[in-house]
């Protein structure tokens, strides 16, 4: 059978079982030789690629179940974080963040450190609470901060590489409502208030087309309680699409339709219930990296890698997405040495990317940069051992969860075997 990712850059012929139950899928687990774990393919790197079996849990059966105190709950790990979000709300409760679509597995999210934008808002890793894991023995068991600690610190950002984890216990808090707002503003204005900004909204991220001196600002503030909006997106991608399919055939005209693009009105906004507001219909296929750097460096990185494209008139179709993220203590973690501007860069599935990410991939690194797990990247063994000081730490837990190298793959075993 064949598989692909998102963006349909990420290919493989396998296997792809859907188990059922538990039992099932430790069966799976027992029998093979190497297997990937798979949710909305949302990863732009190979991660769920393997030459033999690739699992998804979308058919795994299990329930929501809410602690006590309403504070945690424990979660089926293939559900989708649309699924879980709407069962919390039914629950009257909510995740504290997300980021801006909610196809993808909650067990994925986590693994990859997926992340919304608020600067006293870790990323969804930081949610974690303890896991059940089927080991590559095909046995069950559970982690957390007590019990089996430095599997459930290795495990909080995984990448599926200490076992599949069927069941996942996440912080939760009491159900509320946020009101969005977008509009666009000078770039020059942005540069200089965007800290100021930042203090005075709970989340607050913008997007900006390298050609342009404009940018979409969004933000995401608390509000009383209301109706479910009747959009599912932030903004309408029709006339996007049209700008990308010229752009595609036509190159050179980047420049002046992302120009044109931003001269229209835009002034927007939703309100209604939080997991409603987070996430936003993406529909247009594109590749992305992104790069978490030390947040004094964020803009100052922005300005330089929008400036090389501005004088090469390179053919950068999307606008680089800016948001910040809290600092956090996860072993493999871009966040876990201070809180970090996260820059992101797309670019239209339909048009050339790799040599575009790979220069500007050098000066967001020059900048302090790590990256995001699941988007493009060019790290190595030895950029892994330098940029990670717990990376030892994590191999030797690897090691011991699955000594012959299970959940491994060509790209994971160049990093961690």
């Amino acid at each position: 059978m064949s598989w692909s990712n998102w963006s349909g850059s990420v290919t493989a012929s396998a296997a792809v079982a859907r188990p059922q139950s538990e039992d099932e899928l430790a069966a799976l687990v027992r029998s093979a030789n190497r297997l990937r774990v798979t949710g909305a393919g949302h990863s732009f790197m190979p991660l769920c690629e393997s030459g033999e079996l690739i699992v998804s849990l979308d058919d795994m059966t299990g329930t929501l179940h809410v602690a006590p105190d309403r504070r945690t709950a424990r979660i089926p790990a293939g559900w989708s974080i649309r699924r879980l979000t709407a069962a919390l709300w039914e629950e009257g409760l909510a995740l504290a963040n997300q980021g801006d679509v909610n196809p993808q597995s909650l067990a994925g999210a986590m693994a990859t450190g997926t992340h919304g934008t608020g600067i006293d808002l870790g990323s969804l890793s930081t949610f974690a609470c303890g896991f059940r894991l089927v080991g590559a023995d095909g046995e069950a068991h559970w982690c957390d901060a007590g019990t089996n600690a430095d599997l459930y610190q290795a495990q909080r950002l995984s990448l599926g590489l200490f076992g599949v984890a069927t069941e996942v216990e996440v912080a939760v808090v009491p159900a509320f409502h946020l009101a969005e707002r977008i509009e666009k503003r000078r770039w020059a204005e942005i540069r200089e208030s965007y800290d100021e900004l930042a203090q005075q909204h709970r989340h607050i991220e913008f997007w900006f087309f390298p050609h342009s001196d404009d940018v979409i600002l969004k933000t995401l503030d608390p509000c009383d309680p209301c109706d479910p909006p009747p959009s599912t997106t932030d903004m309408e991608e029709t006339a996007f699409r049209r700008v990308l399919d010229i752009a595609a055939r036509l190159p050179f005209l980047t420049p002046f339709l992302q120009r044109l693009m931003m001269r229209t009105d835009i002034d927007g906004g939703r309100r209604g219930p939080a997991h409603a507001i987070f996430p936003s219909d993406r529909t247009i296929r594109f590749e992305e990296m992104e790069y978490e750097m030390p947040r004094a460096a964020g803009l100052d990185a922005l300005e330089e890698v929008v400036g090389w494209i501005r004088r090469k008139r390179l053919p950068v179709t999307f606008p680089f997405e800016y948001r910040t993220v809290a600092a956090d203590d996860i072993w493999m973690s871009p966040m876990n040495a201070g809180p970090v501007a996260a820059i992101s860069m797309h670019q239209y599935a339909k048009m050339p990317w790799r040599s575009l990410f790979t220069d500007a991939e050098a000066i967001l690194r020059g900048a302090g940069g790590r990256p995001h797990w699941a988007k493009r990247h060019t790290l190595d063994r030895a950029d892994v051992a330098a940029l990670y000081p717990m990376a030892g730490r994590y191999i030797a837990v690897r090691r011991a969860a699955d000594p012959h190298g299970k959940f491994l793959n060509p790209h994971l075993e160049a990093l961690f075997a």
